[in-house]
């Protein structure tokens, strides 16, 4: 017998939509109602007529290509970057024993008080941003990466030794598929810390990108446009955070031999 399909009010989805818009309505009204002033804390519908026209416009189009294009070079350099080393550390002990001290201790200075020496050895523009971005993406993937590499069970490990399989050969057809499911679960974390490395970085050297934009709106204390801007980026990410699980569906259903062990996702 087939089981019976949940109707939509019965789904978390319909719930939590529901939620939201009876936040959104309960915040117009308050804003309605105690007559905030727009500086303070604007109507939803405020904000969504500064989002709509500033679209409408383009005035918002160039800074939001500015920050994904920071967000893509980023994660690119600072991922490639990443996986490397993880995949070195995870492959030699006396590397990891030389190396992961060190790299940890320059991942406990905070990036943002590193984004004004790099503003000052390559100056003002996208660059500065980008390598903040990768900056900020290196370390979660070189984690995930070396973790993923040691979720190896033992007696797999003995049947390539057996069968005189190369080094590579158990890096790539043993190691990277046992631990495909924490790398990609990793890779989705380092998405989300990739938006957040470039809008932090354009808050302190950036004349275009929203995060330069939320300062120029802070300065004009235009509070409908902070909003604004907040939307997009949230969007933004929510964008490539579900890109990153799309990828990550897809990559577990063509490599289906990583679904039986080492699964973090």
């Amino acid at each position: 017998m087939t089981p019976r399909r949940p109707r939509p009010w019965q789904r978390a989805p319909f719930w939590s939509a529901t939620f939201l818009l009876a936040l959104i309505v309960l915040w117009q009204w308050a804003a309605i109602a105690f007559a905030w002033s727009t500086l303070i804390l604007p109507a939803p519908a405020t904000i969504a007529a500064t989002l709509w026209q500033g679209l409408l416009s383009g005035y918002l189009w160039p800074h939001v290509a500015q920050t994904t294009f920071e967000v893509l070079a980023g994660l690119a350099l600072g991922g490639a970057f990443g996986f490397a080393c993880g995949l070195l550390l995870g492959e030699s002990t006396f590397a990891r024993r030389l190396l992961m001290p060190w790299i940890v201790t320059s991942q406990v200075l905070p990036k943002l008080a590193l984004a004004p020496l790099i503003i000052v050895w390559l100056g003002f523009g996208t660059w500065p941003m980008v390598v903040l971005t990768a900056l900020v993406c290196f370390f979660p993937l070189l984690e995930s990466t070396l973790t993923a590499v040691q979720l190896v069970a033992p007696e797999r490990l003995a049947l390539f030794r057996m069968l005189h399989a190369t080094r590579w050969q158990t890096l790539w057809l043993l190691k990277l598929p046992a631990g495909l499911p924490t790398l990609l679960a990793g890779f989705r974390v380092t998405v989300v810390l990739a938006l957040v490395g470039a809008v932090v970085g354009e808050f302190i050297g950036a004349s275009t990108g929203l995060g330069a934009l939320i300062i120029a709106a802070q300065g004009a204390m235009d509070t409908p446009l902070m909003f604004a801007v907040l939307i997009l980026i949230t969007l933004q990410g929510l964008l490539l955070y579900f890109a990153a699980l799309a990828l990550e569906r897809r990559l577990l259903r063509a490599w289906p031999s990583t679904s039986s062990h080492g699964s973090t996702s």
